[in-house]
């Protein structure tokens, strides 16, 4: 694919995340620049994530902002990490797929936020966050042991990071 048919296409897909009416086509637009990988759509998934009000193209957002593995998309993410945890019941799948997307980006910054979901009543969740430390930070049992659990997990990684 030419340079010239590829910027036209990225500049079609940031058109339609934006300017969409549907929802379908906006969380085509975030699904398609998720698989371009290309660092130049971070600043602005990131910005549409903010002020996009449909889950299901909040979740497509969240998942392609993972696939491009790009660490300025960490805090965003996880302000709708904090956003879904702070309801009174949240939705597992969007959870799992936060936690799968910030283990794709690999910032340690995510680890104090991901922590509470060490000890999830949910074995899914419990087993996703795991992986994502093990991706994240290799030696994160070690680390926990070495505080002698004088602290919580949550307070040894936001010291740390």
């Amino acid at each position: 694919m030419s340079l010239n048919v590829l910027n036209e296409n990225f500049n079609a897909l940031i058109k339609q995340l934006f300017h969409a009416k549907e929802w379908e086509s906006r969380a085509e637009a975030a699904k398609q620049l998720g698989l371009l990988r290309d660092g130049r759509s971070v600043n602005l998934l990131c910005r549409a994530l903010k002020s996009e009000k449909d889950n299901s193209v909040i979740i497509r957002i969240i998942e392609a902002l993972g696939r491009i593995g790009n660490g300025k998309a960490t805090l965003r993410i996880i302000e709708k990490l904090k956003y879904e945890t702070d309801k009174d019941e949240y939705d597992k799948r969007t959870v799992l797929i936060i936690i799968e997307s910030l283990m794709r980006v690999k910032d340690k910054r995510a680890l104090p936020y991901l922590s509470k979901f060490l000890t999830s009543k949910f074995e899914e969740i419990r087993q996703m966050t795991e992986k994502a430390f093990d991706k994240i930070e290799p030696r994160w049992n070690e680390i926990i042991n070495e505080a002698g659990r004088k602290k919580t997990t949550e307070e040894i990684f936001n010291s740390k990071y």
